[in-house]
């Protein structure tokens, strides 16, 4: 039984932020397929958020086995990173992060890679972007405030 849980614990993401986007793909258990439970503790995102965000983003659609249990690709956890950053990292709205997710997908992956990568956006462009609208969002707060007292 004690190896089992040490085989368990070994399974665990290690604290190493990949790429400093959150990831630890690296850290994944060397398998194919995965249930709910454990991309719950890899992701650490709750059962319940998991299964609304397969109805909330189609490109999130893990497999069912003959038993009903959803199997998670390696493909899927890493769509599950990626919404979890957009999300609680970023500041995305769910149609938000769908809509970027479904304009990434579409953008063609062709010969011309410079094109590709410089219509998609950057990390530091989504940040740059959300600081704009949190300035313009106190700004307009603090002028209408203003209104308010005349």
């Amino acid at each position: 039984m004690r190896a089992l849980l040490e085989a368990r614990k070994s399974m665990e993401p290690a604290q190493i932020d990949m790429e400093g986007n959150g990831q630890y793909e690296s850290a994944l258990p060397v398998k194919d397929l995965f249930r709910i439970g454990e991309v719950s503790r890899l992701t650490g995102t709750k059962q319940f958020v998991l299964r609304y965000w397969e109805s909330e983003f189609p490109m999130l659609q893990p497999v069912k086995s003959p038993k009903g249990h959803r199997l998670y690709r390696r493909q899927d956890i890493e769509t599950v990173f990626v919404i979890k950053r957009l999300l609680y990292d970023e500041g995305f709205t769910i149609a938000g992060a769908r809509r970027l997710l479904r304009d990434q997908a579409l953008q063609p992956n062709g010969s011309d890679g410079e094109a590709a990568s410089s219509a998609r956006p950057t990390q530091s462009s989504l940040a740059l972007n959300r600081k704009t609208l949190l300035d313009l969002r106190d700004s307009l707060r603090s002028f209408l405030t203003l209104l308010e007292h005349e």
